[in-house]
């Protein structure tokens, strides 16, 4: 994993289960990805009192789905994912710039004196897989990455780079890096420079300074020299 400057990878919080200001308690596990938006907004403007009881609630009902599916299908983002087990707290989010803003959410919950269980789950019954299962502490930052970087679908067609890279690298067939730079957004309430690393991840990505660009173009330029060596070889030059 590569480190960038002026992110503390060590942090680990002390609690997944204690919350740092009142905001962060009302976010805690609202599921739609619009909503907690807006809920950000209104706190910001002091306005909070003026929205809905409805709207502040960790999941909606079936007629506020539809109701907020009508005002545009980005407001489905989140809203359909699975319900929380006891205890259970999501502590971070994997956000799509996609017509529905797909979500995939990291959840942790306790299992067993002094152990914690994690598992990744998103609003299409996918069967997702991470490197780190269970652990005793709260994770660090640095761990955290990794179980998006290592994390991956359980589907042969995913391609290799995580569920960090992975989504971005599914829509590069059909749109260039650029206009990929901002269609996957990792953030957290708990872990505040999880969304800085990840900005720089993406960066280097959309400019190719990746390793997986680099492997490209080693392939390339093997796949160059291999034509170059049969042209050769067909004109007997040396």
């Amino acid at each position: 994993m590569k480190q960038y400057p002026n992110i503390g990878y060590s942090f680990r919080p002390e609690s997944y289960w204690s919350d740092k200001d009142p905001l962060c308690a009302i976010l805690r596990n609202v599921k739609g990805e619009k909503r907690r938006q807006m809920i950000i907004e209104y706190w910001d403007a002091g306005r909070l009192d003026e929205l809905e009881a409805d709207l502040l609630a960790e999941e909606v009902d079936e007629g506020t789905r539809d109701r907020l599916g009508k005002i545009h299908p980005s407001f489905m983002g989140g809203e359909y994912m699975p319900g929380y087990l006891p205890l259970e707290v999501e502590i971070a989010r994997i956000c799509l710039q996609s017509t529905t803003s797909d979500v995939i959410s990291m959840r942790a919950r306790p299992v067993a004196p002094e152990r914690i269980a994690y598992r990744v789950v998103d609003e299409y019954d996918t069967v997702f897989s991470i490197p780190i299962r269970e652990s005793e502490a709260p994770l660090t930052l640095s761990d955290l990455i990794r179980q998006f970087d290592e994390g991956r679908m359980e589907d042969p067609g995913f391609p290799h780079g995580g569920l960090s890279l992975g989504y971005n690298k599914l829509n590069s067939k059909y749109n260039d890096h650029k206009q990929l730079r901002h269609f996957t957004r990792i953030s957290s309430e708990i872990y505040a420079q999880l969304h800085a690393h990840y900005e720089h991840v993406f960066a280097e990505w959309m400019l190719g300074l990746g390793p997986d660009r680099s492997a490209q173009r080693q392939e390339e330029t093997l796949a160059m020299l291999s034509r170059i060596i049969e042209r050769r070889s067909n004109t007997g030059a040396k």
